[in-house]
């Protein structure tokens, strides 16, 4: 049985305003704490039965008759001393008991959505910094990294605590900043910046195939981090994948905005979109584009087809992709039900101060919605047994984060607010009131059901909202392992469904898996709508555009 949409995580956009904000704020006892008090003190039978069930379980734990276990998944527990020797054995077993406790307590105050999700957050947060392995005085490898380095783990991991510290996104380090370099082992698919102005540089990809389609794919990224999630190493990028089918691909590379910059707004990366089609159709010498676009960029893409609907120029763009992009904000999530009116203009106050909404204020709000895989493992791995962290290129590229400026990040936040995407004429983009039912350009939508920051739930409603036949893919997978989805790996599924009912969890029940990656069915459609194939050129730019510069360009390598 699938999870409800409003028990899952958050979208991007409602996210911002916890980044302008800070993350802490979520653990101040507010309302949300006091309407839970309240719950469980008219409860008091419940909570007397919770009370008396952990008393005899912690009975059962110290005379040794429990035969609780973690799970064989929960990696914080791995190592074999947890259940072999009987102290930590009784520890961890009544961890796990307190753990159950606590959860179902929240779930016995019978609060409304909006608080249980702020009090599911609180209360999770805190079992998971209680874990004992968390505990360098009671985790085995601690110990054993201290005899393996002759005692000398404890100072190394003081010391790469303290370097956190000193710097935002003050959360353990999740990979080796110099562990990757841009242009050879990330971002190094052969290609040339083509067109540049001050707010995106264009880079066209050397053609691999000695014929290619005819209409080109550009890729919008999203506008925070670099544009290298759909170009990661050899072998897991998208473009690189792509170019191998015989795809004419073009990328967006964002410039990363500062204070100068304040007031580009949702206008401003519209139009950006825009130049960049033309530049594409000029180089192409055609009349229409594919556009692939990613979280935030999918919000920009959408409003912008919007736009060409209302100009009737949509024949502008012959297929549309979403990628993990939620366009319909309701209910989606934790950061949905923290959002109110007055932390929304505390967010927009924030930035506007600024200029900018910084990018690694928006990485610690993402740790902290994962807090066992990014905040507590590495704070064993870093900290107890003071080991370098280990070189993932996603993490490389997590890390590598940019600014969104004030104008754009209160365009993002307003949206959300008012969920204005699925209001026809709510919202505008360049002059033009936006209606998603008039965008009737083919779509093909992927989200994936392990999504932590755009529900799958969510991303599904665009097949509702967009006014053309849509092709929705739910790959076995989480935000960005959805996308960096390459052939070749044995445990890769996604599911597939001929029909898009309006509801997510019928469309699921109906839907049939298909074994691998997605990207050979997404090559497929796009090779559909791509007309005849023709010679590559042999050289890249063209229609008075000459490369110059090669990728990744500029703009990727600004701090």
């Amino acid at each position: 049985m699938s999870t409800p949409a409003d028990e899952l995580a958050a979208p991007l956009d409602l996210l911002l305003t916890s980044a302008a904000v800070g993350p802490l704020r979520r653990f101040l006892p507010n309302a949300s704490w006091a309407r839970m008090t309240t719950g469980l003190a008219t409860r008091p039978r419940t909570v007397g039965g919770r009370a008396a069930g952990l008393a005899g379980e912690l009975g059962r734990i110290a005379i040794g008759h429990s035969d609780r276990v973690p799970s064989r998944r929960d990696r914080r527990f791995a190592d074999p001393a947890w259940t072999r020797n009987p102290v930590l054995r009784r520890i961890v077993q009544a961890y796990l008991a307190a753990a159950e406790t606590a959860s179902a307590l929240t779930a016995d105050a019978q609060l409304d959505w909006r608080d249980r999700q702020r009090m599911s957050f609180v209360v999770d947060n805190l079992v998971e910094a209680f874990a004992p392995s968390n505990n360098p005085l009671l985790n085995p490898v601690a110990w054993k990294a201290l005899i393996d380095t002759a005692g000398l783990s404890p100072v190394t991991g003081a010391r790469n605590l303290v370097r956190d510290l000193a710097t935002a996104p003050r959360v353990p380090s999740m990979v080796d900043p110099t562990a990757f370099e841009l242009g050879t082992t990330v971002a190094a698919t052969p290609g040339a910046v083509v067109f540049r102005n001050e707010i995106l540089e264009l880079i066209q990809y050397t053609p691999q195939t000695p014929k290619v389609r005819t209409v080109p794919l550009l890729m919008v990224p999203p506008v925070i981090n670099k544009y290298y999630v759909v170009d990661l190493a050899p072998g897991r990028s998208m473009v690189e994948y792509f170019v191998q089918q015989g795809q004419q691909v073009f990328t967006i590379s964002w410039r990363n905005p500062d204070a100068r910059h304040r007031d580009w707004d949702l206008d401003t990366y519209g139009q950006a979109i825009l130049d960049a089609m033309d530049a594409v159709q000029r180089i192409c010498r055609t009349d229409s584009t594919h556009l692939f676009a990613t979280c935030s960029g999918g919000i920009l893409a959408s409003m912008l087809l919007g736009h060409l609907a209302d100009r009737g120029e949509l024949d502008r763009v012959a297929g549309f992709t979403l990628a993990v992009s939620v366009l319909d904000q309701s209910r989606a999530g934790l950061a949905s039900a923290a959002m109110d009116e007055r932390m929304a203009a505390a967010a927009v106050a924030s930035s506007a101060a600024k200029g900018y909404l910084d990018g690694r204020a928006l990485a610690e709000v993402f740790a902290w919605l994962r807090p066992t895989d990014l905040i507590w493992n590495y704070w064993v791995n870093n900290y107890l047994q003071g080991r370098s962290p280990a070189a993932f290129d996603v993490l490389f590229w997590n890390a590598d984060t940019t600014r969104m400026t004030a104008a754009l990040h209160r365009g993002f936040v307003e949206l959300a607010m008012a969920n204005a995407l699925t209001q026809p004429g709510t919202a505008t983009m360049l002059g033009s009131p936006i209606d998603l039912g008039k965008v009737t350009t083919p779509s093909y939508v992927i989200a994936g059901i392990a999504d932590h920051i755009c529900p799958w739930q969510s991303c599904y409603r665009s097949t509702q909202l967009l006014g053309g036949e849509s092709r929705f893919v739910l790959s076995a997978a989480g935000h960005i392992a959805s996308m960096v989805n390459p052939p070749g790996n044995p445990k890769a599924t996604y599911q597939l469904n001929d029909g898009n009912p309006p509801d997510p969890d019928e469309w699921l029940r109906t839907a049939t898996a298909e074994q691998g990656s997605w990207w050979p069915d997404y090559a497929a459609w796009l090779g559909k709508r791509s007309g005849r194939m023709k010679a590559a050129w042999q050289t890249l730019g063209g229609g008075g555009l000459e490369p110059l510069e090669a990728a990744p360009g500029s703009y990727v390598r600004e701090n």
